[in-house]
């Protein structure tokens, strides 16, 4: 008996039983569809998580200045200026591991524009920020170095407050605004950036140059940095170095001594989205325990089966050995029937699978990546349990005594 003939013989075997073989493949069915649905939905949340760290900066590390102390309270980070400019300009000019590094001054304030206006997030920066953002310009352009230099009263907007200010559609940029009762003329308008993992509305600020913000919009502390500063390292692998170069040399430039704490705070976004990461594995890993369970149960479900089937047909194996069926072709037949099942249940669960995961991330509004590599590899898996589940049975309907297995009732 050739393998197309034993095929068949299987094939005929499991239809005879349709709904014992749907109820014996349904284990190995849900651990594939399990094992598809898990994969696409953890690529697709990681490829989310890194859309919205990718979306605050390049390799970004935010710098903030010391904490307050009164009478044994800690302001926290950011609460008492001890950044300077000149620090600054210490970081662009030493730091090798650093790319950019811009002053982030905000405060929040009205804008006005004819009949219309909007509170928002007013920024003072330089150029480079939106750079170390990766942040382009949808229509117009970013001030230049120009108008930081000479204080001019521009102002790049962000997406949600020139569609507030003028509509949808409409052509912002020419405009003009009036922020704290000045009138700003509108350079820029930047593409839609989104929201951060935290829910904020990037779109919902706007950007002057430093030097125009601290004249026209909120006094400075003069030669303290009123904010934050950003930085974003050379290259991702850099960050770290990058981080540990400023540490230094503002520890130097503020006279910290060894062993003294800083009264400075780094905070690493790339460290923040690894973080996130370990726990999207550790979800997945979860997942994939739930899957190889479900699949584990698929297989016992198939011995079994397999097994009721072989005292089931004791006389009909016998039959088949009498008239010249070999033992190696019963084990054949059996381990055939218990590979269909699973075969069937592996690629009625990668059809299910993909089904769950298409529904999954439409409604959580997350990317689809299915990767064919783990579609192969379930189906694979799952040929592997029948053929292993199936092994026992399989053998011991071989080793009957045809004899015996024809005299039985």
């Amino acid at each position: 008996m050739n393998i197309f003939q034993t095929f068949w013989v299987a094939l005929r075997a499991l239809v005879r039983n349709k709904m014992r073989s749907f109820l014996t493949a349904l284990g190995i069915i849900i651990g594939v569809s399990a094992v598809i649905a898990m994969v696409a939905i953890g690529e697709g949340a990681k490829a989310k998580v890194a859309e919205a760290f990718s979306s605050m900066g390049s390799n970004l590390l935010i710098l903030l200045p010391g904490t307050t102390t009164r009478g044994g309270a800690f302001g926290g980070f950011g609460s008492m200026p001890t950044l300077t400019w000149d620090d600054l300009a210490a970081i662009r000019k030493e730091a090798s591991a650093v790319k950019y590094a811009v002053a982030a001054l905000r405060t929040t304030g009205q804008l006005v524009a004819e009949d219309q206006n909007w509170s928002t997030s007013i920024n003072g920066t330089s150029p480079e920020y939106f750079l170390a953002r990766n942040w382009d310009i949808a229509s117009g352009e970013s001030f230049s170095d120009s108008d930081l230099e000479s204080g001019n009263k521009v102002v790049v907007l962000g997406q949600t407050v020139a569609d507030k200010l003028f509509g949808p559609n409409s052509q912002a940029v020419g405009q003009t605004v009036r922020i704290k009762n000045q009138p700003f003329l509108v350079v820029g308008v930047l593409a839609k950036k989104g929201q951060s993992p935290g829910g904020q509305d990037y779109d919902d600020a706007v950007f002057v140059p430093e030097t125009t913000y601290m004249a026209k919009i909120q006094g400075g502390l003069q030669k303290y940095v009123a904010g934050v500063i950003m930085l974003s390292a050379v290259s991702e692998d850099a960050t770290a170095k990058a981080e540990k170069q400023v540490s230094e040399i503002l520890r130097d430039r503020h006279h910290i001594e060894p062993g003294d704490d800083d009264d400075f705070s780094i905070r690493n976004l790339t460290e923040m989205a690894s973080a996130q990461e370990s726990g999207m594995k550790t979800l997945s890993m979860l997942l994939a325990s739930i899957a190889a369970v479900s699949l584990l149960v698929g297989g016992i479900g198939i011995m079994n089966i397999m097994l009721v089937s072989v005292t089931e047909r004791t006389r009909e194996i016998g039959l088949r050995m009498a008239v010249g069926a070999k033992p190696r072709n019963i084990l054949a037949q059996f381990l055939v029937e218990a590979l269909t099942l699973s075969l069937s249940g592996g690629v009625f669960g990668v059809a299910l699978g993909l089904y769950a995961a298409f529904r999954l991330s439409t409604k959580f509004g997350w990317p689809l990546l299915l990767r064919p590599d783990v579609i192969v590899l379930a189906v694979g898996f799952s040929a592997l349990v029948g053929v292993t589940f199936g092994l026992y049975p399989a053998v011991k309907a071989s080793r009957l005594d045809p004899i015996e297995a024809l005299r039985y009732e």
